[in-house]
């Protein structure tokens, strides 16, 4: 009862999603200890912003049916809000939480303008709008050297407390060592699980009903009552204010934000590739897809590269051995989501759901 309560009545009514679930918030939680390594950690953060960020555009996409694609903007705007505070003021939580405030009110102000001016108008021209409002902003943070970085972007200091250098225990813990680091990949672990919380708490709110309503049927959502463009530029506030969280997040795991780490069309490829393969209108597809994108972007070259040790090396087995170069993981990582969305249309979440009702 009381985890139907923290889910907002939302269970993942499938016992594979839910045991996937599961298995995802413990790897997760314990990942510093149960995957040593740089990398492994990088991946795991990297998990959890794109967590955010995913499903944060699901409540537009899934929920609202508002193709976007100036996501990306709220998502740099939230990363170079706190790197900019946190390079011309001191190195402490009162700057990261200016940047973020300022950050968050700029977001509020340009997704205000944005849905009012722009959601009147079809599907197909506010992506359009959308599109040419996100590069404006790409363009403009690359020429803004003297408060951006330009091209080179922004490397800053975190508080001491959240700086690798600070380790109050002289020995590890369980084989870890204890440091800033540490406690900065935790900061996100818990400002990612209570803000998926809120959002899974929104779309189940009767405000999230509404929005669903105006996506299957806007006119019949019009018809009785509803102002559809009320609530789609709430919406859009909303995934915006998310978005900006999550860049926020980012900035402090890396200590630095340029454009190809937030602002870059790719990344908001990638958000629309993860929200089809998880699946739409789900919010545990965010999880799900994210968890398989990243961690396939990380090891799918170090998964090639045995492969091809195992065919004999470059010049083993002929034209296998060179398919399975680790060069080419790119192309199989096209492959791999070709197939997923071939073979679940609805999504990972979709299709563990619709096999749980044929059961």
């Amino acid at each position: 009862m009381m985890i139907a309560r923290l889910l907002s009545h939302d269970l993942p009514r499938s016992r594979w999603l839910a045991l996937a679930l599961v298995l995802v918030l413990i790897a997760l939680a314990f990942a510093p200890f149960l995957f040593p390594g740089n990398k492994a950690l990088g991946a795991a953060a990297k998990m959890l912003v794109f967590i955010l960020l995913v499903a944060s555009y699901d409540l537009l996409l899934g929920y609202t049916g508002i193709v976007s694609f100036a996501h990306t903007m709220f998502f740099g705007i939230g990363a170079y809000g706190v790197a900019i505070a946190s390079t011309r003021l001191e190195p402490t939580f009162g700057a990261i939480a200016s940047g973020l405030f300022a950050a968050l009110l700029v977001s509020l102000v340009l997704s205000l303008v944005i849905g009012l001016f722009s959601l009147r108008v079809k599907a197909i021209f506010y992506a359009m709008i959308t599109l040419a409002v996100a590069s404006a902003f790409q363009t403009l943070a690359s020429q803004l050297s003297e408060f951006t970085g330009g091209e080179d972007g922004l490397t800053f200091k975190n508080p001491p407390v959240l700086s690798p250098s600070f380790e109050p225990f002289e020995n590890p813990i369980f084989g870890v060592t204890i440091d800033g680091k540490l406690f900065t990949y935790y900061l996100l672990f818990v400002a990612v699980v209570l803000l998926f919380l809120a959002l899974l708490r929104i779309v189940n709110s009767p405000f999230g009903r509404v929005l669903q309503a105006i996506r299957e049927n806007d006119f019949r959502a019009e018809a009785i009552g509803y102002r559809t463009v009320v609530y789609r530029t709430l919406s859009n506030v909303l995934a915006a204010l998310f978005a900006t969280l999550a860049g926020a997040l980012l900035a402090l795991w890396l200590r630095y934000t340029g454009p190809d780490t937030t602002l870059s069309f790719e990344i908001m490829l990638d958000i629309l590739l993860i929200v089809v393969i998880g699946g739409m209108g789900t919010l545990y597809g965010a999880v799900i897809g994210s968890v398989i994108f990243v961690f396939a972007q990380n090891y799918l070259q170090d998964l090639l590269q045995v492969g091809q040790a195992a065919l004999g090396g470059e010049g083993g087995v002929p034209v296998l051995s060179q398919l399975v170069s680790p060069d080419r993981w790119l192309l199989w990582l096209g492959v791999l989501f070709v197939l997923a969305v071939y073979h679940f249309p609805s999504g990972i979440v979709g299709r563990l759901r619709l096999m749980k009702a044929k059961a």
